[in-house]
């Protein structure tokens, strides 16, 4: 695998860290700016709101320029809202700079996919995604806890310092790593751009990911009371525990880009599956504190087994438009998160029991499920639909023009 996936491992890392280190930090800024802790919630939030309108705009909007630049100029973004974050005097200037953070998360994934899948062979694309997503994982299991606790003894406004650094890391490993000359941006415009984002597989693709992942936030969102009222874990063990998350998000991660690479939609039906089945048995593992800490592990890497397949999936159905697609993948991400959480918090609120978000998540990855079934409905019908002739030649990756808009 080429070297220059590790500076795009090296811009996950920080956007990983500074986007779950607010979970961990919100009694300390709430107390440090005299609000609640709720109010102090509306900075996750305001982070997964600028994730939802930066990540395709900004992919748009950059469309003719270089992707190594794009990236670049990205993570600098990035090193400006985080940086603006430290410096906030107070909570709307700090939920303006927790926007600004947000606004290249969405793009950079996006563009970063492209760029990983074109420096390796067809048979290594799910695997170089993989490896970039890599540092979104391991943020969860260093960058995160290392993060939380730098903040609580030198101070919130620290640990926005230390992620701009990694920040400013990860633009100089993109300068001497990413080569200068590598995957040109697309001459469509953003135009072209848009127009190929009008396809039935495309959102079926996005819908995919709003479900599956939905199911995990749905869940995750709510794993402290299901450790500590319904397995019994103290207060104290659930930052190790959520290590154990990452642990298993990292290893689904890595295993779902490797199979991946065999069979695309086998690992995302597989994944979904697995899912289904962990979330539907958190009723049971969450009686004993040894199942329920396999089961914490189990939750992250069922559910990132589909994070490269779906990453990918998505920019074969916009091949035309492969940076605002991917883009617009990782927007859908975000609406998982909120969508998952909110889902979870109605079952617990209707009185259900602890453990109900679980249940909740598992009806959602049903959900996706079907999606994901009926994408491949569509492929399949398209695919009978297209001529012998043509089919072949696409096989053998030859294009016709017009085609791409009879696949769509």
């Amino acid at each position: 695998m080429p070297l220059a996936l590790l500076a795009l491992a090296v811009g996950a890392f920080g956007i990983g860290t500074t986007e779950f280190v607010m979970m961990g930090l919100l009694p300390d800024v709430a107390d440090d700016l005299g609000i609640s802790i709720p109010t102090a919630g509306h900075l996750v939030s305001a982070y997964a709101l600028g994730v939802v309108v930066g990540a395709p705009l900004l992919a748009a909007a950059t469309t003719r320029m270089s992707r190594r630049t794009v990236l670049t100029a990205l993570m600098a973004l990035f090193v400006l809202g985080n940086a603006l974050s430290a410096a906030a005097p107070g909570e709307v200037s700090l939920l303006a700079a927790r926007f600004v953070s947000g606004l290249p998360h969405g793009a950079f994934f996006g563009v970063g996919a492209v760029v990983a899948t074109g420096m390796v062979a067809p048979e290594r694309r799910a695997r170089s995604v993989s490896l970039m997503f890599l540092g979104l994982t391991v943020a969860n299991i260093v960058g995160v806890p290392a993060a939380t606790a730098m903040g609580q003894h030198l101070g919130w406004r620290a640990t926005f310092l230390g992620v701009s650094a990694i920040g400013v890391a990860a633009i100089a490993a993109l300068a001497v790593l990413i080569p200068r000359d590598h995957a040109p941006a697309p001459a469509a415009g953003l135009r072209g751009e848009l127009a190929a984002l009008r396809s039935l597989p495309v959102w079926l693709a996005l819908g995919t990911t709003v479900a599956g992942f939905g199911a995990l936030f749905a869940a995750y969102s709510y794993i402290t009371p299901m450790l500590t009222d319904a397995a019994g874990f103290a207060e104290t063990s659930v930052t190790l525990l959520l290590a154990l998350f990452g642990v298993g998000a990292t290893a689904g991660n890595l295993l779902g880009g490797r199979l991946a690479d065999h069979s695309l939609r086998g690992t995302l039906f597989g994944g979904l599956v697995a899912l289904v089945v962990v979330l539907g048995l958190f009723p049971l593992l969450m009686r004993t504190p040894v199942t329920a800490a396999a089961s914490v592990a189990l939750l992250g890497m069922a559910a990132f087994v589909t994070g490269s397949p779906l990453q990918l999936m998505v920019m074969e159905k916009a091949a035309a438009a492969p940076s605002l697609a991917s883009s617009a993948n990782q927007a859908a991400f975000n609406l998982a998160n909120a969508g998952g959480a909110w889902i979870g918090g109605l079952a617990l609120a209707a009185g259900f029991g602890v453990t109900s978000p679980a249940t909740a998540g598992a009806a959602l990855a049903v959900l996706g499920l079907a999606v994901a079934g009926t994408a491949w409905a569509v492929d399949r019908r398209r695919t009978s639909l297209t001529p012998a002739p043509v089919r072949e030649r696409v096989v053998a990756g030859h294009v016709p023009e017009g085609v791409e808009a009879v696949r769509r």
